[in-house]
């Protein structure tokens, strides 16, 4: 009888906690504001306040000062943490996380400040692997932590010689990308509870995280020089621990375009990034998601058949009736040594760039891969042929297969989603002397067609399941003779060649990255399959 009574008492906790303590809050909240709607928004209410703008801060002589902020609402322009929450439940946990958190929204739409953290902590963080967290917080966050810096923010916190980070968000979630990314030499966060190498979802003993205390026990008698919150009542007491105090007012940067940070401002550059969603998951948009995923899996499901069983122009009409945005400039040449295919040479966006490329043509191609999953190979409308990474033994591969038709090779190994070419392998430019180069660009709305850590079978699945996915294929000139090594080129000069010809005819940037440092960073491997899936973690 004990344990039935324990579980009464704690759902009789739960539903005051949810119910009648936070439906109290509400309606002292509506008292307050009276008609004044706007204050119900998951915003906390503003004051007029009599610190200056960050815009006004002097950023010159700040290199010996120590800075501290927060990241949400300051660092970053959106108002509500909870989209990033929503990121580390999709693609760290499973859909149906993602769904259940989704889901809540009504209920922390009532809840107060630090009821809510709790709430979205625990349905996200519930039983999740710390090692999962580890590689998102590396491979999927930064890329929207970036997209949404605040400009003013991040030139005040880099000019400061030593910068603090103070946050109610949990440290994990924000720790490897403040300190990789904007050299921020500590992170005070709030601190999860786990239980071997799994999350369960509770705070720490210590709580939440309040700032303006975690300033005295970090600083102890010492200020700060400069302190940059939002213009919250909540930073007040923050603030007036500093010696400078700057607040930053998002509302002033809406519909400007200079409140977004160029890619080219960004403090480290955006090459590599993991995860499905291409879009920052807020609650709309989320419920977009949904919506929309039944009708997705339908519509790539659609879409695959049509390259399976159609000839190429029936194909291509449908698959442009179906929504894809496909561009094609340039024309394949014609063969001029006998008995020997041309060589396509390719830029790699996702697994399907030798099926577009055959469709576009008008003609069977033959893709050469590293890695290939059976369920691509199966669907593939194409002949697929695996690479071995045995050089001698590839090049055997591609000579023969070159003699039996035109061949279609990605020298970058792996697939790139930002304006970037990785570098190229040598290997191609030794087989043939008919090489011609094909610039490839994607866009997708919604879902990513590639992934470093998620299964790879899945890949040209969810490409598909894009509304309206874009292929821009330009198919340029063939390499003249006399830079190839027929003309007495090395195959390096050749590969470096054509890698600069397809970068500037995509407006991409060249790198000497290779898939071993994409994989290294990404997925913590060398790109290699690990068989035991269950590994102990330590």
């Amino acid at each position: 009888m004990v344990f039935p009574m324990v579980l009464l008492r704690l759902a009789d906790w739960v539903l005051y906690q949810l119910l009648a303590n936070s439906c109290y809050r509400a309606a002292r909240k509506m008292k307050s504001y009276g008609l004044h709607l706007g204050y119900l928004s998951p915003k906390p209410p503003h004051q007029p306040s009599s610190l200056p703008s960050i815009t006004k801060c002097d950023l010159e002589g700040r290199g010996s000062q120590t800075l501290a902020c927060d990241i949400h609402r300051v660092l970053l322009r959106s108002h509500s943490f909870f989209p990033y929450y929503m990121l580390v439940a999709f693609e760290g946990g499973s859909i149906f996380r993602a769904l259940l958190l989704l889901l809540s929204c009504p209920v922390l739409w009532i809840l107060d400040h630090e009821l809510k953290l709790r709430v979205m902590t625990f349905i996200t963080f519930c039983g999740l692997r710390i090692s999962v967290m580890e590689s998102m917080s590396r491979a999927v966050l930064p890329k929207f932590y970036l997209e949404n810096l605040n400009p003013h923010a991040y030139e005040v916190l880099a000019s400061a010689g030593s910068k603090v980070v103070f946050t109610s968000v949990p440290r994990v979630m924000v720790e490897g990308f403040l300190k990789e990314y904007l050299s921020v030499g500590a992170v005070v966060g709030t601190e999860l509870h786990t239980v071997g190498c799994y999350f369960s979802g509770l705070l720490s003993g210590s709580g939440l995280l309040v700032k303006h205390r975690a300033v005295k026990d970090y600083f102890g008698d010492t200020e700060p020089d400069i302190g940059v919150g939002s213009s919250s009542v909540h930073d007040h007491l923050f603030l007036s621990l500093c010696k400078e105090a700057y607040v930053v007012n998002n509302e002033e940067g809406k519909g400007n375009p200079s409140s977004v940070l160029p890619r080219d401002k960004y403090p480290k550059p955006l090459i590599f990034h993991d995860g499905r969603l291409a879009f920052l998951p807020t609650p709309s948009a989320t419920l977009y998601l949904f919506m929309w995923f039944p009708i997705g899996i339908l519509l790539a499901i659609y879409r695959i058949l049509l390259g399976i069983l159609l000839p190429y122009g029936s194909a291509m009409t449908l698959g442009v009736w179906s929504g894809i945005n496909l561009h094609v400039k340039g024309s394949g040449p014609e063969k001029s040594e006998q008995n020997k295919g041309v060589l396509y040479v390719c830029s790699h966006r996702t697994l399907l760039d030798p099926v577009f490329l055959s469709t576009c043509l008008a003609k069977p191609l033959t893709a050469v891969t590293y890695s290939l999953s059976k369920v691509s190979e199966l669907i593939a409308p194409i002949r697929t042929v695996r690479l071995t990474r045995d050089r001698k033994q590839d090049g055997d591969t591609m000579q023969r297969l070159l003699r039996e038709g035109d061949l279609v090779v990605c020298p970058e190994g792996t697939t790139c989603r930002e304006p970037y070419l990785l570098r190229f392998s040598s290997l191609f430019a030794e087989l043939a002397d008919e090489i011609v180069p094909v610039a490839i660009n994607t866009h997708v709305s919604m879902f990513y067609g590639t992934t470093a850590s998620g299964l790879k079978c899945l890949d040209p699945i969810f490409f598909l399941m894009n509304p309206r996915p874009s292929y821009y294929i330009e198919v340029l000139g063939k390499v003249p003779r006399e830079l190839t090594c027929a003309g007495g080129r090395s195959s390096c000069e050749v590969a470096n060649y054509i890698q600069k010809q397809l970068a500037d005819a995509l407006g991409f940037e060249c790198t000497t990255l290779t898939r071993r440092d994409k994989y290294l960073m990404l997925a913590g491997n060398e790109g290699i399959v690990q068989e035991d899936k269950w590994r102990k973690c330590y």
